[in-house]
């Protein structure tokens, strides 16, 4: 425990740091723990040390975990300060197959880059009745192997997700390349920046369109000097 603790205080001294540097306040920027590959018993002490937002990027994985924590939340009656539930994020490619199984368990799905995945997010919460609010993947990298809509076709698709009346586009998601190179990094996170703010200029979203996801372990100090809003950290918590 002491040790995940420390390691969210460097993070957040980071953030902290970051956030001083450029004029922005730490409340601008929100913390998703990836708990990828965690134990459970990893994941009770985030949520012990008050972290609510919980991503994970597969589907069985997801359901998996989210039951078990929503059990632990269930059962412990001693701790006040608990959180009544959490909020899990899907942060990892999402197959149009896996969307029913998905919508129940989730308040945000990152990974939206295609007009058929829209649709069928759309098509499964009317059947259940939800809302659910999604973010545009932009493959802003330009790498063939990642995912994401590429950034010309960015706000095309947008215009056509808008139009869907059972979910909310409430902003951008990208990746940025696995280098050691910063200045490659932080063109891609300016370039979604970039492409965030001429939607909203052109009006082409909703005023609900405030979100940017962009930011992980190994880049997430570049991620919030360039206006992320989302940051999904996993390794730098649980791995040192």
């Amino acid at each position: 425990m002491a040790k995940i603790a420390e390691r969210i205080e460097r993070v957040r001294d980071t953030v902290s740091s970051a956030c001083e540097r450029v004029g922005r306040d730490t409340t601008e920027v929100k913390l998703v723990v990836v708990t990828k590959s965690v134990t459970i018993e990893a994941i009770k002490k985030i949520v012990r040390l008050g972290f609510v937002n919980l991503g994970e990027n597969r589907v069985q994985q997801l359901r998996k975990v989210s039951a078990q924590v929503a059990e632990f939340l269930q059962k412990v009656d001693d701790e006040s300060s608990l959180p009544k539930k959490v909020n899990w994020h899907m942060i990892g490619h999402l197959q149009r197959n896996k969307v029913r199984h998905v919508l129940p368990i989730v308040s945000l799905i990152h990974s939206v880059d295609t007009l058929r995945l829209a649709e069928e997010i759309n098509a499964s919460a009317a059947k259940l009745n939800l809302s659910p609010k999604v973010l545009l993947q932009v493959n802003t990298s330009n790498e063939p192997q990642k995912y994401g809509v590429p950034v010309g076709a960015a706000a095309h698709l947008a215009e056509q997700i808008v139009t869907l009346p059972n979910l909310k586009l409430v902003g951008l998601m990208t990746m940025a390349p696995l280098t050691h190179n910063k200045d490659v990094v932080r063109a891609c996170f300016v370039r979604t920046r970039e492409l965030f703010v001429e939607m909203k200029g052109e009006k082409i979203v909703s005023p609900e369109f405030t979100e940017l996801s962009m930011g992980m372990s190994s880049d997430y100090e570049i991620a919030v000097e360039e206006g992320a809003t989302i940051l999904r950290i996993g390794s730098a918590i649980f791995a040192g």
